[in-house]
Order: C-alpha cells, then sequence, then structure tokens
C-alpha cells in the first residue's frame, strides 16, 4: 500500500514559537492511499476547484477573510491525483475527519466517491449549515454518504474504532470529539507503523509534545471553533498518552501544522523538530 502526502489547501503564513523552523503557509494535509484491492482512498479533500474558483460563494467571505488561503487550482487534490497518473473516478473512498469548509472543498471534485463520515457530524453539517464552518455547495451534488455511528468495532490502541465499509483492515475511523460534533481521526497502517491523522484535534506538533506547547494564533482558532472544550482537552491528552506509550509504533499529524507536513514531504526547512 502507497500512501501519498498532500497539501490541499495554503493558507495565512505562520510562524514557529521556537528558532530553526522558518515561517510557512499553514496546510491542508491529506493522504492520498493506493490501497491494495479498494482503489483509492483520499483522507480529506482541502480545497476544491470550486473554491479557488469562486471562493466567496463557496468558502464564504469570513472564512476566506480570517483564513487567506492563497486559492492555488495546482493544490486542489483533484489536480495532485492526476498528476500521479489517475483519474477523478479512480478516488473510490473519501475519509473525512470532519466537514468544516477547509476539509471539505474538493467534495464535488471526486462526485462518485462513497464519503465516508460519522453520522453526528453528517447530521450538525445539515442543520448548521450555511454556516462559517459548514458551506452546503461542497455537497450539492448529493455525495454517497457512508455514515457511521458511536458504537465501536474494536480498540486501537485504547481508543475505540470503527471499521469503514467497502475497505481493508489498513484503515480505521478513530473517533476524537471535541472540536466538531462528529470528528475522528483516520488511522493508516503504513508497513509495520501506524498513521493517525488527528484532523483538528489538535493544531501544532509541540502541543502534543513534552513541552505542551501551543501556538498563540492556532490556539486561538481552534479555541474559538471548538463545540466541547473538556472534550477537546480529553482528546488531546490522550494523544498525548498514545504517543508516549506507543510512539514506536504510531506517528500522528494534525490538519494545519505544515512542519508536520514536512516529515513526509520535505517541503518546509528543518522539519517539525523541538
Amino acid at each position: 500500500m502507497k500512501i501519498h502526502h498532500l497539501n490541499c489547501g495554503s493558507v495565512r503564513t505562520i510562524e514557529p514559537t521556537y528558532a530553526g523552523p522558518r515561517p510557512a503557509p499553514a496546510v491542508n494535509h491529506c493522504l492520498l492511499i493506493e490501497t491494495p484491492a479498494d482503489g483509492l482512498a483520499l483522507v480529506e479533500t482541502g480545497l476544491g476547484l470550486g473554491d479557488v474558483r469562486d471562493p466567496a460563494g463557496t468558502l464564504g467571505t469570513e472564512w476566506v477573510e480570517m483564513a487567506g488561503p492563497v486559492l492555488d487550482e495546482e493544490e486542489t487534490a483533484l489536480r495532485q491525483v492526476a498528476r500521479l497518473g489517475y483519474a477523478p473516478s479512480d478516488v473510490r473512498h473519501i475519509l473525512l475527519t470532519h466537514l468544516d469548509v477547509d476539509h471539505s472543498g474538493g467534495l464535488p471534485d471526486f462526485p462518485d466517491a462513497q464519503v465516508h463520515v460519522l453520522a453526528s457530524e453528517l447530521d450538525a453539517a445539515r442543520s448548521e449549515a450555511p454556516s462559517f464552518r459548514y458551506r452546503p455547495a461542497h455537497w450539492s451534488h448529493e455525495p454517497h454518504w457512508i455514515t457511521y455511528g458511536t458504537e465501536p468495532d474494536e480498540q486501537w490502541f485504547g481508543f475505540t474504532a470503527l471499521r469503514p465499509k467497502g475497505l481493508g483492515p489498513e484503515i480505521r475511523l478513530v473517533p476524537l470529539g471535541g472540536h466538531t460534533a462528529g470528528h475522528t481521526g483516520i488511522a493508516v497502517q503504513d508497513g509495520d507503523r501506524w498513521l493517525l491523522h488527528c484532523g483538528d484535534a489538535y493544531y501544532y506538533h509541540r502541543e502534543v509534545g513534552p513541552l505542551k506547547e501551543t501556538h498563540p494564533l492556532l490556539d486561538f482558532v481552534q479555541t474559538t471553533s471548538q463545540v466541547h472544550r473538556e472534550l477537546r482537552l480529553g482528546t488531546r491528552a490522550r494523544l498525548r498518552e498514545l504517543l508516549r506509550d506507543h510512539g514506536d509504533e504510531v506517528e500522528i499529524f494534525s490538519a494545519h501544522d505544515p512542519w508536520e507536513l514536512a516529515r513526509y514531504t520535505g517541503g518546509t526547512e528543518e522539519g517539525a523538530a523541538g
């Protein structure tokens, strides 16, 4: 199984809280997975073609002013999938941590894909949209939703986990509550290790490290967008424990930290040291 780490939408440039890495645009960290038997699976979609071409109409003017997106067609998942030699229809599955505007923007670019999401997240998006965080233009094409409740299929390193329908045992949904009504991580087995895409369960690599240091700007964004503070903080504490107890078996990363993405792409000088 081959895993590609993609940035599907650069936004406002941020600075690290320590010397070493250079300032870099925050990212939308997505995964494109070449599965053994189930075609391509895309974890997150970032910003899509519609967002780049009509940002005010699809993303909303408030979000655009806040995030400062670069809006480059070449950063969309669709264009990056094509550069790897695939057609949009080759993406058979999309797994979303949640339906915030910057995570679901590419859904219309892959209309044939089955879209996996927690039912509570889809319910919240439908009931609250249009809003700052949920933009119905991203699902007006009526995706093939595959939704999941809260009853776990199994345990995964002490977390409850769900097996996505139609995909092999190498992929799990790992609910990570607090940021939105139905926020989930996506775990992917990569050889003898696991990757856990934590979505917006945390925003900055030092939050889950031994220093427990937040980033002033990113922390403001996450605290103003959380739906349940105590649940979010509890989730972050459990991710710290996961790294402490199973760091030799599991790597974790969040959706927007450019220095974490650089671990896999080499795109930002110095990576996420510290």
